[in-house]
């Protein structure tokens, strides 16, 4: 299931680190429940490129979930390695991980998550906080966000002003705000119409097109139709469907 690409020279005639963005070798996950071992992942072994658009898909229960919390360094394997960059997740410290979720990670869930006090642009500075960046710049850089995902006319609209796709929008220019190099979203349109479901898709691929390594975890076929790469999940195996 390993992809390789060649490196390539860019305008600025500089060669981009070559190899894969997550290198997942023989990774491992079983939980503890009622007194029996539950296996959720087992023997996975999978690269994801840079920019690649990888969907994921499979039964409730198949270990989609915890593929995703693997990926997004909110969790550990119980043996095996899973590096993303040059980072190994598997045994990097807790600070660490934590500064990898707020510099290189963005995240998107079916529930919106926002914050109903705050207005759309509030919402999206939040993730800037932990970084330290200087008021002014969260400003403008969650103005910048937001324009990008097309909302820029309602930054100052509360999340209860706001349908569930400009919702969603919000959530995502939050995951974006930080520039990460990936994103991970789980059911980004599970609560949508297909209306919306397709305007959140078309903002999804647009940023997947500017180089932004996108995984997707879905039930819906026509959103994992719209994926480069499809990885099907049941009972903690992987396999890498045709496209």
């Amino acid at each position: 299931m390993t992809m390789t690409t060649d490196a390539s020279t860019d305008p600025a005639g500089t060669t981009p680190p070559t190899g894969p963005i997550y290198r997942l070798r023989a990774i491992t996950k079983t939980y503890s429940q009622k007194g029996r071992s539950i296996v959720a992942l087992k023997g996975v072994d999978l690269d994801l490129q840079a920019g690649d658009f990888v969907a994921v898909q499979g039964p409730t229960g198949g270990g989609k979930s915890t593929f995703l919390q693997l990926l997004g360094a909110l969790d550990r394997p119980t043996s095996g390695s899973i590096a993303l960059g040059g980072t190994e997740l598997s045994n990097a410290s807790d600070a660490a991980l934590g500064r990898l979720r707020a510099t290189e990670i963005g995240f998107v869930f079916q529930g919106f998550n926002l914050i109903p006090t705050l207005t759309a642009i509030e919402n999206v500075e939040m993730a800037l906080e932990p970084l330290h960046v200087p008021a002014a710049d969260r400003r403008r850089r969650a103005a910048e966000a937001l324009a990008q995902v097309q909302l820029a006319d309602r930054q100052d609209h509360l999340p209860g002003e706001l349908s569930g796709g400009q919702q969603q929008r919000v959530a995502i220019a939050r995951a974006i705000v930080k520039d990460p190099r990936v994103l991970l979203a789980d059911e980004p349109t599970g609560n949508l119409d297909e209306q919306t479901r397709d305007e959140i898709m078309a903002v999804l691929t647009a940023l997947n097109a500017t180089g932004l390594t996108l995984v997707v975890v879905t039930h819906d076929s026509h959103v994992a139709g719209m994926a480069q790469r499809r990885l099907r999940l049941k009972q903690g195996a992987v396999t890498e469907l045709a496209t």
